[in-house]
Protein backbone atom coordinates (compact mmCIF):
# COMPACT_ATOMS: atom_id res chain seq x y z
CA UNK A 1 0.00 0.00 0.00
CA UNK A 2 0.80 3.26 -0.45
CA UNK A 3 1.13 6.59 2.02
CA UNK A 4 1.10 9.69 0.95
CA UNK A 5 1.47 12.64 3.46
CA UNK A 6 0.16 16.63 3.11
CA UNK A 7 1.10 19.01 5.89
CA UNK A 8 -0.14 22.68 6.78
CA UNK A 9 1.96 25.34 7.96
CA UNK A 10 5.45 26.56 7.80
CA UNK A 11 7.56 23.05 6.94
CA UNK A 12 10.07 22.27 9.53
CA UNK A 13 12.61 19.28 10.15
CA UNK A 14 11.16 15.56 10.02
CA UNK A 15 10.62 14.13 13.64
CA UNK A 16 10.93 10.15 12.26
CA UNK A 17 14.25 10.98 11.71
CA UNK A 18 14.48 11.01 15.40
CA UNK A 19 13.50 7.08 15.46
CA UNK A 20 15.41 6.28 12.33
CA UNK A 21 18.84 7.19 13.83
CA UNK A 22 19.17 4.51 16.25
CA UNK A 23 17.61 1.84 14.45
CA UNK A 24 17.49 0.59 11.09
CA UNK A 25 15.31 2.15 8.82
CA UNK A 26 15.66 -1.34 6.28
CA UNK A 27 12.33 -2.70 5.80
CA UNK A 28 11.61 -6.09 7.39
CA UNK A 29 8.85 -8.31 7.59
CA UNK A 30 6.96 -7.78 10.28
CA UNK A 31 7.89 -4.32 10.50
CA UNK A 32 5.48 -1.66 11.80
CA UNK A 33 5.05 1.68 9.91
CA UNK A 34 4.74 5.06 12.16
CA UNK A 35 3.93 8.53 10.78
CA UNK A 36 4.89 11.76 13.08
CA UNK A 37 2.94 15.13 13.05
CA UNK A 38 4.66 17.78 15.21
CA UNK A 39 1.60 20.21 15.74
CA UNK A 40 2.71 22.38 18.89
CA UNK A 41 2.46 25.96 17.08
CA UNK A 42 5.47 28.16 18.10
CA UNK A 43 7.97 25.00 20.26
CA UNK A 44 11.04 24.56 19.06
CA UNK A 45 12.14 21.26 20.46
CA UNK A 46 14.66 18.52 20.95
CA UNK A 47 13.63 14.97 20.73
CA UNK A 48 15.06 11.69 22.86
CA UNK A 49 14.91 8.54 21.91
CA UNK A 50 15.02 5.57 24.38
CA UNK A 51 17.31 8.57 26.76
CA UNK A 52 19.37 9.39 23.49
CA UNK A 53 19.30 13.11 22.01
CA UNK A 54 18.32 12.20 18.20
CA UNK A 55 17.02 15.29 17.00
CA UNK A 56 17.99 18.93 17.96
CA UNK A 57 16.31 21.94 17.44
CA UNK A 58 13.25 21.18 15.69
CA UNK A 59 10.67 23.41 14.10
CA UNK A 60 6.73 22.51 14.33
CA UNK A 61 4.59 21.61 11.50
CA UNK A 62 6.11 18.67 10.12
CA UNK A 63 4.23 15.66 9.03
CA UNK A 64 6.22 12.92 8.36
CA UNK A 65 6.66 10.12 5.80
CA UNK A 66 6.19 6.47 7.55
CA UNK A 67 9.27 4.88 9.10
CA UNK A 68 9.86 1.21 8.83
CA UNK A 69 10.03 -0.12 12.52
CA UNK A 70 10.85 -3.48 14.41
CA UNK A 71 7.57 -4.32 16.83
CA UNK A 72 9.01 -2.75 19.98
CA UNK A 73 7.55 -0.10 22.59
CA UNK A 74 9.79 2.86 21.86
CA UNK A 75 10.14 5.83 24.84
CA UNK A 76 10.31 9.08 23.38
CA UNK A 77 10.21 12.40 24.99
CA UNK A 78 9.89 16.30 23.46
CA UNK A 79 12.37 19.01 25.80
CA UNK A 80 12.72 22.35 25.13
CA UNK A 81 15.82 23.05 22.32
CA UNK A 82 18.13 23.91 25.42
CA UNK A 83 17.67 20.71 27.60
CA UNK A 84 20.30 19.40 29.10
CA UNK A 85 18.61 15.39 29.04
CA UNK A 86 15.50 14.00 28.36
CA UNK A 87 14.02 14.91 31.83
CA UNK A 88 14.89 18.78 31.57
CA UNK A 89 12.87 21.15 30.72
CA UNK A 90 10.18 18.43 29.36
CA UNK A 91 7.06 19.81 27.11
CA UNK A 92 5.87 16.50 26.67
CA UNK A 93 6.74 12.61 27.58
CA UNK A 94 8.30 10.27 28.04
CA UNK A 95 5.60 9.01 25.97
CA UNK A 96 5.91 5.08 25.16
CA UNK A 97 4.72 4.23 21.72
CA UNK A 98 4.17 0.33 20.90
CA UNK A 99 4.76 -0.65 18.15
CA UNK A 100 2.84 -3.85 17.06
CA UNK A 101 4.30 -6.16 14.07
CA UNK A 102 2.98 -4.90 10.69
CA UNK A 103 0.94 -1.93 12.07
CA UNK A 104 0.35 1.41 10.55
CA UNK A 105 0.59 4.44 13.34
CA UNK A 106 0.90 7.96 13.83
CA UNK A 107 1.65 9.95 16.70
CA UNK A 108 1.00 13.58 17.14
CA UNK A 109 2.03 16.11 19.60
CA UNK A 110 -0.88 18.45 19.45
CA UNK A 111 -2.32 20.92 21.79
CA UNK A 112 -5.65 19.99 23.74
CA UNK A 113 -8.90 21.73 23.81
CA UNK A 114 -7.42 23.88 26.65
CA UNK A 115 -4.51 24.86 25.00
CA UNK A 116 -1.92 22.45 26.65
CA UNK A 117 0.64 20.02 25.44
CA UNK A 118 -0.71 16.61 24.46
CA UNK A 119 0.16 13.87 22.55
CA UNK A 120 -1.97 11.10 20.61
CA UNK A 121 -1.45 8.02 19.19
CA UNK A 122 -3.33 6.87 16.61
CA UNK A 123 -3.80 2.89 14.94
CA UNK A 124 -4.44 4.09 11.22
CA UNK A 125 -7.27 1.74 9.71
CA UNK A 126 -5.56 -0.24 6.73
CA UNK A 127 -7.93 -3.31 6.62
CA UNK A 128 -9.08 -3.23 2.93
CA UNK A 129 -12.06 -1.39 1.94
CA UNK A 130 -15.30 -2.78 -0.08
CA UNK A 131 -15.26 -2.60 -3.73
CA UNK A 132 -16.44 0.38 -4.67
CA UNK A 133 -16.01 2.23 -1.38
CA UNK A 134 -13.14 4.68 0.41
CA UNK A 135 -12.54 5.84 3.46
CA UNK A 136 -12.53 9.17 5.37
CA UNK A 137 -10.71 9.48 8.71
CA UNK A 138 -11.25 13.09 10.82
CA UNK A 139 -8.96 13.99 13.80
CA UNK A 140 -9.60 16.98 15.60
CA UNK A 141 -5.95 17.18 17.40
CA UNK A 142 -6.52 21.40 17.82
CA UNK A 143 -7.28 23.65 20.28
CA UNK A 144 -10.81 24.44 18.58
CA UNK A 145 -14.30 23.64 19.80
CA UNK A 146 -16.48 20.43 18.43
CA UNK A 147 -17.82 20.63 15.54
CA UNK A 148 -20.35 18.52 13.40
CA UNK A 149 -19.93 17.21 9.47
CA UNK A 150 -22.87 16.74 7.54
CA UNK A 151 -23.11 15.15 3.85
CA UNK A 152 -26.26 16.59 2.11
CA UNK A 153 -28.82 17.37 5.03
CA UNK A 154 -27.67 14.20 7.68
CA UNK A 155 -24.88 14.36 10.20
CA UNK A 156 -22.44 11.89 9.22
CA UNK A 157 -19.71 12.85 11.75
CA UNK A 158 -21.63 14.68 15.32
CA UNK A 159 -19.71 16.48 17.98
CA UNK A 160 -16.19 15.62 17.58
CA UNK A 161 -14.37 16.92 19.82
CA UNK A 162 -9.79 16.89 20.63
CA UNK A 163 -8.24 14.31 20.77
CA UNK A 164 -10.67 12.13 19.09
CA UNK A 165 -10.99 10.65 15.58
CA UNK A 166 -14.13 9.30 14.09
CA UNK A 167 -13.64 6.92 10.85
CA UNK A 168 -16.13 6.40 7.76
CA UNK A 169 -16.47 3.81 4.93
CA UNK A 170 -18.21 5.89 2.02
CA UNK A 171 -19.49 5.28 -1.53
CA UNK A 172 -16.23 6.32 -4.05
CA UNK A 173 -17.67 9.70 -5.28
CA UNK A 174 -17.91 12.90 -4.60
CA UNK A 175 -19.75 13.79 -1.48
CA UNK A 176 -21.33 17.67 -0.90
CA UNK A 177 -20.06 18.41 2.67
CA UNK A 178 -20.56 21.12 5.28
CA UNK A 179 -19.47 22.21 8.74
CA UNK A 180 -22.16 23.22 11.29
CA UNK A 181 -21.70 23.87 14.69
CA UNK A 182 -21.96 20.87 17.13
CA UNK A 183 -25.64 19.92 17.55
CA UNK A 184 -27.03 21.52 15.02
CA UNK A 185 -27.46 21.29 11.64
CA UNK A 186 -28.79 24.45 10.35
CA UNK A 187 -27.18 26.62 9.32
CA UNK A 188 -24.10 25.36 7.49
CA UNK A 189 -21.21 27.48 8.47
CA UNK A 190 -19.34 26.78 5.60
CA UNK A 191 -20.57 24.95 2.48
CA UNK A 192 -21.63 22.57 1.01
CA UNK A 193 -18.23 21.98 -0.44
CA UNK A 194 -17.49 18.68 -2.82
CA UNK A 195 -15.23 16.02 -0.99
CA UNK A 196 -13.54 13.37 -3.27
CA UNK A 197 -13.81 10.08 -1.54
CA UNK A 198 -11.76 7.57 -3.45
CA UNK A 199 -11.85 4.07 -3.85
CA UNK A 200 -9.59 2.07 -1.37
CA UNK A 201 -7.47 5.16 -0.52
CA UNK A 202 -7.53 6.24 3.56
CA UNK A 203 -7.85 10.13 3.66
CA UNK A 204 -6.60 10.96 6.88
CA UNK A 205 -7.13 14.84 8.12
CA UNK A 206 -5.58 16.56 11.21
CA UNK A 207 -7.01 19.48 12.26
CA UNK A 208 -3.99 21.24 14.85
CA UNK A 209 -2.60 24.14 16.28
CA UNK A 210 -4.82 26.82 18.72
CA UNK A 211 -7.88 29.06 17.05
CA UNK A 212 -7.71 31.56 19.47
CA UNK A 213 -4.01 31.97 18.67
CA UNK A 214 -4.56 31.98 15.07
CA UNK A 215 -2.21 29.13 14.17
CA UNK A 216 -4.83 26.87 13.18
CA UNK A 217 -2.83 24.14 10.69
CA UNK A 218 -3.86 21.08 8.48
CA UNK A 219 -2.36 17.86 7.67
CA UNK A 220 -3.48 15.44 5.30
CA UNK A 221 -2.44 11.95 5.23
CA UNK A 222 -3.62 9.64 2.93
CA UNK A 223 -3.20 5.58 2.88
CA UNK A 224 -3.87 3.85 -0.43
CA UNK A 225 -3.55 0.70 -1.91
CA UNK A 226 -6.85 -1.18 0.39
CA UNK A 227 -8.63 -2.42 -2.50
CA UNK A 228 -10.68 -5.29 -2.50
CA UNK A 229 -8.30 -8.54 -3.49
CA UNK A 230 -7.13 -8.46 -6.92
CA UNK A 231 -7.13 -4.71 -6.83
CA UNK A 232 -4.49 -4.45 -4.26
CA UNK A 233 -1.26 -5.88 -3.71
CA UNK A 234 0.00 -7.63 -6.91
CA UNK A 235 0.15 -11.64 -6.54
CA UNK A 236 4.07 -12.28 -4.80
CA UNK A 237 4.69 -8.85 -3.14
CA UNK A 238 3.52 -9.42 0.77
CA UNK A 239 5.34 -8.82 3.80
CA UNK A 240 8.53 -7.45 3.50
CA UNK A 241 8.75 -7.06 -0.07
CA UNK A 242 5.40 -5.24 -0.34
CA UNK A 243 6.70 -2.68 1.97
CA UNK A 244 9.60 -2.22 0.40
CA UNK A 245 7.83 -1.66 -2.75
CA UNK A 246 6.16 0.95 -0.93
CA UNK A 247 6.65 4.64 -2.80
CA UNK A 248 5.92 7.73 -0.27
CA UNK A 249 5.96 11.51 -1.61
CA UNK A 250 5.26 14.43 1.02
CA UNK A 251 4.00 17.55 -0.07
CA UNK A 252 2.45 20.83 1.37
CA UNK A 253 -1.00 22.11 1.09
CA UNK A 254 -4.59 21.77 1.83
CA UNK A 255 -7.12 19.24 0.19
CA UNK A 256 -11.07 20.20 -0.45
CA UNK A 257 -11.84 18.84 3.36
CA UNK A 258 -9.30 20.43 5.02
CA UNK A 259 -10.09 23.89 3.52
CA UNK A 260 -13.28 23.17 5.43
CA UNK A 261 -12.47 22.74 8.76
CA UNK A 262 -10.05 25.48 8.55
CA UNK A 263 -13.22 28.05 7.07
CA UNK A 264 -15.12 26.73 10.05
CA UNK A 265 -12.25 27.83 12.78
CA UNK A 266 -12.19 30.82 11.32
CA UNK A 267 -16.40 31.61 12.24
CA UNK A 268 -15.74 30.09 15.02
CA UNK A 269 -13.06 32.21 16.18
CA UNK A 270 -14.08 35.31 14.78
CA UNK A 271 -17.19 34.79 16.79
CA UNK A 272 -15.72 33.90 19.90
CA UNK A 273 -13.75 37.30 19.94
CA UNK A 274 -17.27 39.06 18.78
CA UNK A 275 -18.77 37.55 22.41
CA UNK A 276 -15.57 38.89 24.37
CA UNK A 277 -16.40 42.17 22.90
Amino acid sequence: MKSRLAAGGAAGAVLVVALAAPMSAAAAEGDAQLSVLHGIPGVTVDVWVNGDLTLDDFTPSTLTEPLMLAPATYSVAITASNATSATDQVVLGPIDLPLAADGNYTAVAHLNAAGEPAAAFFTNDVSATAAGEGRLTVRHVAAAPAVDILAGDAPVIEGLENPNEEILNLPAGVVPASVVAAGTTEPALLGPADVDVAEGVNTIVYAYGSLEDDTLALAIQTVDGLHTPPAGIPAGQTGAAAAAETAQSTWIGLGAFGLLLAAAGALFATRRTAARR
